[in-house]
């Protein structure tokens, strides 16, 4: 029971606040884009032949680079919280975008968008585990509200 709690207390020696199991679930995520993104994008990079429609490249180049750069996510998952903030980025845009008008029309199903929308169903699980409030002190700047310092004045 003691590591269980160990596990979701606020580590500061560690991760800077994070909890560990934020910090294993960083890392659960950059292993499985290094998993099963790479090969794919890289394969389809590798195996394509002619010209490229550019935005296909693109799309295509991204998912190759991103999910690459996640092996550094496995050693420094908190160095490397802004491409899991990309991914976060990304898929919501692309939900809001591209899947939601489609399913609210009933016509994802079958659509080419929807062999996509399991690829985003780790969506909320990313979510819970990126540690928000780090986010917030680290990349927005907001500081931390000090216990005592409401009353002065």
């Amino acid at each position: 029971m003691h590591a269980l709690k160990r596990l979701f207390a606020r580590d500061h020696v560690h991760h800077e606040g994070v909890r560990p199991f934020q910090v294993w679930g960083l890392r659960l995520f950059c292993l499985l884009m290094l998993v099963f993104v790479v090969p794919e994008a890289w394969g389809v990079l590798l195996r394509h032949q002619g010209p490229w429609d550019p935005l296909h490249a693109v799309a295509f180049c991204v998912w190759a680079t991103y999910p690459a750069l996640a092996v550094f996510g496995l050693f420094r998952p908190l160095r490397w919280l802004p491409l899991m903030l990309f991914v976060l980025g990304y898929k919501i845009l692309w939900l809001a975008f591209v899947a939601w008008p489609l399913w609210r029309t009933g016509t994802l199903a079958g659509s080419a968008a929807a062999p996509m929308v399991p690829a985003f169903a780790p969506l909320l699980p990313l979510a819970l585990v990126v540690p928000w409030g780090y986010v917030v002190r680290k990349y927005i700047g907001l500081p931390r509200r000090r216990a005592g310092l409401a009353g002065a004045g």
